[in-house]
């Protein structure tokens, strides 16, 4: 797919960003959530991230969150339904000049959660992993400028790998 691959360096901004959004978010939202995060590289301080701000919503019931599109269309998000993921609600803002941000919305109990919260986790406590993802991210983007698709599988093998020992390290932080 032809879509420009731009990584850029950590913002300070990111997660003040995500808190703007999550107020914007939340009004409508409210009975349906349970918790909120930032996930995604720009979760990560020091790290370069493509500037789209990533929040995991963890709801009650998933099928619910479809009966919110006409209330997130308002808010500039175009409901994207599972999008290539069971069990998972999506919804991507693009539009100029508002920031780019996508919703992860999932089920309480979707191991999906557990996925994004311990990469996210993982990386903030091990430094050097998180480096080698930024490393390994500028030199995709810079190889793949206009191609998203072989970015994305370039990282995929690093992505599961690290997702892997991040899982096992984070379920013994949480006993």
């Amino acid at each position: 797919m032809t879509k420009e691959v731009l990584v850029v360096p950590y913002n300070v901004e990111w997660p003040k960003m995500y808190q703007m959004e999550i107020n914007r978010i939340f009004p409508v939202l409210k009975s349906e959530i349970i918790a909120m995060h930032h996930i995604g590289s720009t979760s990560i301080p020091g790290i370069w991230a493509k500037p789209v701000i990533d929040i995991l919503l963890e709801v009650k019931t998933i099928t619910n969150i479809d009966e919110y599109n006409e209330s997130m269309i308002n808010l500039g998000y175009e409901p994207r339904g599972e999008f290539r993921i069971l069990g998972r609600r999506y919804f991507s803002k693009k539009k100029p000049p508002d920031m780019r941000a996508h919703i992860h919305a999932y089920q309480s109990g979707n191991l999906s959660i557990e996925r994004h919260l311990a990469f996210r986790n993982y990386m903030i406590a091990h430094p050097e992993a998180a480096q080698k993802y930024a490393n390994l991210k500028r030199e995709l983007a810079q190889k793949y400028p206009m191609d998203i698709d072989s970015y994305c599988e370039g990282k995929k093998d690093f992505v599961d790998g690290m997702e892997s020992k991040a899982i096992l390290w984070y379920r013994k932080q949480v006993k």
